[in-house]
């Protein structure tokens, strides 16, 4: 009988509910199949190019996740009268550290749209980071040594890298569907400032893409010689 059985129609229907959200909410929960492209950049005469900044813009826009990938900041130190590195890409919200690291003081600086900001003389881990919440291209310098000179880009995707000094970069994790990829250095001397390609990624696909710039780049900057002995505050 139904009653010795415990078997109830209303009891069932509503189990067989609870199972069916448990699974669908593992469906959804499982991850996609993800793509990566292998991405490299020479200049034209074939030498690779290094600290090329890549980003792969989806063209749809929901892909685009406002979290930071990044939990810790990232770091822009101060060696030798240089910024380390002298290219940084991170994602918007993302915080930046200045630690000095250097010998000798410095007062970082920006006046770019996307993060004015000034930090007062200093040495070592005096100022907080800082968080760059608008994208965009942030240039930096320092008060006291003008030929210090680095650069942030600052972009909404997830999806971006920095070629290696062989030129090469690996953006994976990509999900399928539609991308413009964009591509910066400060030594580019191009038509266009910052150059831009399209790809459509299928799921677990590997795109090899290589470019070639038309034109020579622009000089390396070359930071002013160190005199043995001197100091500066």
């Amino acid at each position: 009988m139904r009653g010795s059985t415990g078997w109830h129609p209303v009891r069932r229907a509503n189990r067989v509910k609870s199972l069916l959200r448990v699974t669908c909410g593992c469906l959804a929960a499982m991850p996609t199949f993800a793509a990566r492209i292998e991405l490299s950049v020479h200049d034209r005469d074939g030498r690779g190019v290094a600290d090329v900044v890549v980003v792969a813009l989806p063209a749809n826009a929901s892909v685009v996740s406002p979290t930071v990938r990044q939990r810790e900041p990232a770091i822009m130190d101060q060696v030798a009268r240089q910024f380390v590195p002298y290219v940084l890409v991170v994602q918007t919200g993302t915080s930046v550290a200045f630690p000095n690291s250097d010998t000798v003081a410095h007062q970082v600086y920006s006046f770019s749209a996307p993060k004015r900001f000034q930090l007062a003389l200093y040495h070592g881990h005096a100022h907080p980071p800082l968080v760059f919440d608008k994208p965009g291209l942030v240039v930096l310098g320092c008060n006291i040594h003008d030929d210090m000179l680095a650069y942030i880009y600052v972009t909404p995707s997830p999806y971006f890298g920095k070629t290696d000094a062989s030129g090469k970069v690996l953006l994976d994790d990509l999900p399928a569907g539609g991308y413009e990829l964009r591509l910066w250095n400060p030594r580019f001397n191009e038509p266009q400032s910052e150059l831009t390609r399209t790809a459509h990624l299928q799921a677990e696909q590997r795109l090899a893409l290589s470019i070639q710039l038309t034109r020579a780049l622009t000089p390396e900057p070359r930071p002013k010689p160190v005199k043995p002995g001197w100091n500066d505050y």
